[in-house]
């Protein structure tokens, strides 16, 4: 009866090789032909059916920038002050007593230039909005809230 066997790993130290036989061979998972789904179709037909219905199994698809910034929508007060009826037809304002309330994010915008004169007063909910913008609606009554 054996009652302590030592472990290959222990009782090949000191061997060049530990048992793998020449040294080009077990060099890593290159001699197995690679990790993963190995062999799937570059020779032989022998995977590759199995993994014809995945289209992006082949090649590099796409790419992530990291840091990218956010695509800017614009729009100026002076388009916008041309536009108020319109966007009222689209539900992305509303008209009250008081003036005119929108959300530009519904609208498809997401930042306020000043270029322009406001002529009504406007209540505008934005994500960014320049100083000049701010000031333009505001010398006619309205008001420009950022979004966070």
């Amino acid at each position: 009866m054996v009652v302590h066997k030592r472990r290959k790993s222990v009782r090949m130290r000191g061997s060049k090789t530990h048992g793998g036989g020449s040294m080009k061979k077990r060099r890593g998972s290159g001699h197995k032909g690679g990790a993963g789904m190995s062999g799937t179709g570059k020779r032989a037909d022998s995977k590759k059916p199995s993994i014809w219905k995945d289209a992006d199994y082949f090649g590099k698809h796409g790419f992530h920038r990291h840091g990218a910034r956010e695509k800017m929508q614009v729009i100026n007060v002076r388009e916008l002050d041309e536009k108020v009826d319109m966007l009222v037809a689209r539900q992305a304002a509303t008209k009250d007593a008081q003036g005119c309330s929108m959300d530009l994010g519904k609208a498809g915008y997401n930042k306020l230039l000043g270029s322009g004169k406001v002529t009504r007063k406007l209540n505008i909910t934005v994500k960014y909005a320049s100083q000049g913008a701010i000031e333009a609606v505001q010398q006619a009554g309205g008001k420009v809230t950022l979004k966070e």
